[in-house]
């Protein structure tokens, strides 16, 4: 996995997430996305948003259980 600064740029920050610039700019844009500053014209991620917004998206899949309908149970 990638080095993650403690200021990353787009750039970085998809490469740390696997994804797309494209895919995080649409994200930022929906506000959907991991928070963000702006400094001058640029956008830039603190690791800690970064590290906060992926762990907020994990999912555990015992706790979703609930979410398998009894038609689909063996």
């Amino acid at each position: 996995m990638t080095d993650l600064p403690e200021l990353a740029t787009t750039q970085e920050a998809a490469d740390y997430l696997r994804v797309s610039v494209g895919h995080l700019q649409n994200l930022r844009c929906a506000g959907a996305g991991p928070a963000f500053v702006k400094i001058g014209g640029g956008v830039r991620y603190l690791r800690e948003d970064l590290l906060a917004w992926v762990a907020a998206r994990r999912i555990i899949p015992a706790e979703h259980s609930h979410l398998v309908s009894a038609a689909s149970r063996p």
